[in-house]
């Protein structure tokens, strides 16, 4: 098996547990914030499968960035579309959002601009770190 595969099931496992719990975060955030909320045990059980596997697919694609003979525009977009079929499919399916297009539009605006917005943050602050090590590697190795 390639060992990006069998690094995309480990973290797609170790951290798709944690889909479940922010489902009943949500559900309590709901509850308290004044809403009723009637679900029936095929709906909590959707919620729960649903967002399981969208924990599993978030994690696992993160393996995307560390294939070494992808470019990071290629990463990139193979993380970003995975995990953007996933949430969208997932966001349908337990009616979150309403099989709309106008509605399906915004989702996908929303989702490209945070996506891209964290994606940017964390390259620009992994490339600051990167020069300091680097210098601080050059700087030890001068003293040698």
């Amino acid at each position: 098996m390639n060992m990006y595969v069998k690094e995309y099931i480990k973290r797609g496992l170790i951290f798709s547990g944690l889909g479940p719990v922010v489902a009943g975060i949500v559900y309590v955030a709901i509850e308290k914030s004044g809403t009723e909320l009637n679900l029936t045990g095929t709906e909590v059980l959707l919620a729960i499968v649903s967002t399981y596997i969208m924990a599993f697919v978030q994690a696992g694609a993160s393996t995307f960035n560390r294939i070494e003979t992808w470019g990071k525009a290629k990463a990139l977009f193979w993380q970003m579309s995975t995990i953007y079929v996933v949430y969208l499919a997932g966001y349908l399916i337990n009616r979150w959002i309403p099989l709309d297009w106008k509605v399906i539009l915004i989702f996908t605006s929303i989702y490209v601009a945070a996506y891209l917005i964290v994606w940017f943050t964390v390259y620009f602050i992994i490339k600051k770190e990167s020069k300091k090590l680097n210098q601080k590697l050059i700087e030890s190795q001068e003293k040698i």
